[in-house]
């Protein structure tokens, strides 16, 4: 039996299904689809292009198309959250001056409206959030060259969240900023370790706590107190 894209995602753990625009597309016959592995040493990125969306029934994604290099994702879901079309636009705008045409695409919520203007980097899985347009130059130059822009580095996907807290707490303490410079060795509960590429190994506890009342989308009527992870050495 062929199953449907939403079915293969759920076949898989941690695998999550968005969809993508241009639109300066509008009207070509031509469409396309990119499947990413963002697990730590095993990052991968292929590219598939069809004709319809039937073509896609019972296509594993993982496999079809053709290795790509880079991915940018701009989250302008608007009806989710207007912040995300507000931000997201003038962020898609700014990359797409500065990217080839297919390197970079608007894509429906991928989470956490109050960081928007939102980008995901793929095949890494690595989000930045905060980003207005005349940053933009900044986070890309630094990524390209494989570095993590650290002001707007929300992390990356493969990890939990508290294991990107950590690794942000560790990157600043340690000046550490290149995108494979951590990798992580250990996660039990509370304690979670990561180590360097010199072996040295960074511990750090992180708990979970409520933050102070704010908005926390554009929509937001009532104040709210939002999760964080509250870091310690």
């Amino acid at each position: 039996m062929k199953r449907t894209l939403r079915e293969q995602a759920a076949a898989r753990s941690h695998t999550r299904l968005l969809f993508i625009r241009r639109p300066d597309r509008r009207g070509r016959p031509e469409l396309r689809a990119y499947a990413a592995t963002s697990r730590e040493g095993e990052e991968s990125l292929r590219c598939v292009t069809f004709e319809s969306h039937e073509d896609l029934r019972g296509l594993d994604l993982a496999t079809a198309g053709e290795p790509t290099e880079q991915l940018f994702l701009v989250c302008t879901h608007g009806k989710h959250d207007p912040c995300c079309a507000r931000y997201g636009r003038p962020l898609f705008e700014a990359l797409s001056e500065q990217l080839e045409e297919e390197a970079v695409w608007q894509v429906t919520h991928i989470g956490g409206d109050r960081f928007a203007g939102n980008l995901v980097c793929l095949p890494e899985g690595i989000y930045y959030g905060r980003v207005e347009r005349e940053q933009t130059g900044d986070v890309l130059d630094n990524h390209l060259a494989g570095q993590i822009e650290l002001p707007h580095y929300r992390g990356r996907s493969c990890w939990s969240f508290a294991a990107q807290a950590a690794e942000r707490d560790i990157r600043e303490q340690a000046q550490l900023f290149g995108i494979g410079d951590l990798r992580l060795v250990v996660e039990d509960g509370e304690r979670i370790v990561f180590e360097d590429a010199t072996g040295r190994r960074h511990e750090r506890h992180v708990r979970v706590e409520l933050g102070p009342e704010d908005y926390l989308t554009c929509n937001s009527t009532d104040t709210r107190r939002p999760r964080r992870f509250a870091v310690s050495r």
